[in-house]
């Protein structure tokens, strides 16, 4: 219902499981890496385990995408069924023939496999994933323990990966289940969110959903993260239904009363505050301190040496305060070389102490707004350590070929740009005419902007009012590449692209100059590090992030948003 009153793409709270929301923490990457193992392990059982609402079937709906094409996969979602059912199930999923007419589970175990048999000499993989993993009966982790015994002379046929609550460890842990815990070849406990991860959570969900506005305040994460204890489908609920009430009440921002009715509507209970919060303690507290200030205050002439004290401090609010230096007009002459000379004289704010302003109006110093293309891209060319003249008439973009980096130009939202992660030249649609800025750097909820060489910083909520939608980047694009690497492509390109993968894991980089299934997969798996969606695809934003990994000197839009984590090998 808020979706278009937020401006936003998608409901970025939903409890669907959509891997495009997945919040990829420290622990949720080592859990995604012991599922990428437990696919390319030889036989036994990889366990998932984790409270409710962790994120664990959202982790299984990832994998599923990272799964290569040669690997069958059977996804059973409620196990809640006996041994015969199960076998039935898990046939149906991997589409084995049973013959009709067959009693008991001899038959379906024998079809089983003969299908793992012709997959395996078909050079296919098997993988059985069963969610809700805590509802197994123990008979039926017995059977699946004894389908973990089909093998060749040289590999098992089934992998075995069980996801499930805590309440899965502790049934392995009884004696009679020992057998199956000695099958366990990885394991991994999920936990909650804390909260530094929780306000990250929120605002990538908002990213992905489509806007950087920031609807939860910071001070809004303390608060909750006590009601939810970090668990993300709680988080979700909460936020959701505060978002809704935020819509009802036609305001831009949730607010902690907002928050905490939400709260209250999720949980169903209406929680009292705690003694030293209620209204009568709180007034109480405020007439005794009231009263010890009063008293304070009275005696104080009467301490020694308190004339003395206080006199510096009346000195100092007697001084009279300096005047602020006016600056004088600047009339713009008609010759570019002049005009980008005049405003190259008139004095600046400190790039260190940018001023905070209300808006991105063009500046009022006469400088022409027909300069702001060729300024803008002075500015933009000074973050990245180059010069580029304005006056001496090559073309931005041509000066960018000759440093080795290249244009990318486009249209989206904040949210586009903050995936790219590197400072943007804009084009502003203000005051009725168009004009060019520098998106120089994001910090928390403001950004902070190169106009015309002013330095400015204004709140996030103040940028699309007066944007088109219209970015230009720089960036170190490969040799041969134009707009993305895909499957069957081969050249230097496709070679640097996997030897740049292998520098940042730390791994081999032997392989053929063509973009190969083994190529695609690596570039999935650093796609999901990147928090970018993973569809194999080498386009200019992987490829961006690559050389972002790559060149730790390439300026940043946000400079705490680089992840110190390793990709995830395929």
């Amino acid at each position: 219902m808020y979706e278009e009153y937020f401006r936003l793409t998608a409901p970025p709270f939903s409890i669907a499981p959509d891997p495009r929301f997945l919040y990829m923490s420290v622990r949720h990457r080592e859990a995604i890496a012991h599922l990428l193992f437990g696919v390319r392990a030889e036989g036994g059982f990889v366990l998932l385990t984790g409270e409710i609402g962790t994120g664990k079937t959202t982790l299984c709906r990832c994998l599923l995408e990272q799964i290569d094409d040669l690997c069958d996969v059977a996804f059973i979602l409620n196990p809640m069924m006996g041994v015969h059912e199960l076998l039935a199930t898990i046939c149906d999923e991997f589409h084995v023939a049973v013959q009709a007419g067959g009693s008991g589970i001899k038959h379906l175990v024998d079809a089983i496999n003969r299908h793992l048999l012709l997959a395996n000499a078909a050079g296919r993989r098997a993988v059985l994933i069963i969610d809700e993993a805590q509802n197994l009966q123990p008979q039926v982790l017995e059977l699946l323990r004894l389908l973990t015994n089909l093998e060749t002379n040289t590999r098992k046929l089934l992998q075995i990966i069980l996801i499930g609550q805590p309440e899965l460890q502790d049934m392995l842990a009884r004696p009679e289940m020992r057998q199956v815990a000695q099958r366990v070849v990885a394991r991994f406990h999920l936990t909650h969110l804390t909260r530094d991860e929780l306000a990250a959570y929120v605002r990538h969900r908002l990213r992905i959903a489509g806007t950087l506005v920031p609807l939860f305040p910071d001070s809004l994460m303390g608060r909750l993260y006590r009601v939810t204890k970090g668990v993300p489908r709680l988080i979700n609920l909460v936020c959701d239904r505060a978002l809704l009430g935020t819509y009802v009440q036609g305001k831009q921002q949730v607010t902690r009363k907002t928050l905490l009715k939400a709260a209250r509507e999720v949980f169903g209970v209406s929680a009292k505050p705690p003694l030293w919060r209620r209204r009568g303690w709180r007034l109480s507290f405020l007439g005794a301190a009231c009263t010890a200030f009063v008293a304070g205050y009275v005696l104080r002439p009467l301490w020694p040496g308190a004339l003395s004290e206080m006199a510096p401090d009346v000195l100092a609010a007697a001084a009279p305060v300096p005047a602020s230096p006016q600056l004088d007009a600047v009339s713009p002459p008609t010759p570019i070389t002049a005009a980008v000379a005049a405003v190259d004289q008139v004095p600046r704010v400190p790039d260190d102490e940018p001023a905070m302003s209300a808006n991105l109006n063009w500046p009022e110093t006469g400088t022409p707004r027909a300069l702001s293309e060729r300024l803008a891209f002075r500015d933009l060319f000074k973050l990245y350590g180059l010069t580029y003249d304005p006056t001496a008439g090559m073309a931005p973009c041509k000066a960018a070929a000759a440093a080795k980096l290249r244009c990318l130009h486009g249209r989206g939202g904040l949210a586009d740009l903050l995936r790219f992660n590197q400072p943007a030249l804009l084009l502003m649609d203000g005051e009725g005419a168009r004009y060019h800025a520098v998106l120089a750097a994001l910090d928390g909820q403001t950004a902070t902007f190169k106009l015309a060489g002013e330095t400015r910083r204004v709140p996030l909520a103040n940028i699309s009012p007066a944007w088109s939608g219209n970015y230009v980047l720089l960036w170190k694009a490969p040799p041969g590449v134009k707009d993305a690497l895909l499957r069957g492509n081969s050249g230097p390109a496709v070679s640097w692209l996997r030897n740049s993968l292998a520098e940042i894991v730390g791994d081999n980089a032997n392989g053929p100059a063509t973009f190969d299934d083994d190529l695609y997969r690596r570039v999935k798996a650093f796609q999901l590090s990147e928090g970018i969606v993973p569809d194999g695809v080498a386009g200019a934003l992987t490829l961006v992030r690559l050389s972002m990994r790559l060149d730790k000197d390439l300026p940043r839009l946000e400079l705490n948003a680089e992840s110190s984590q390793d990709v995830i090998h395929p």
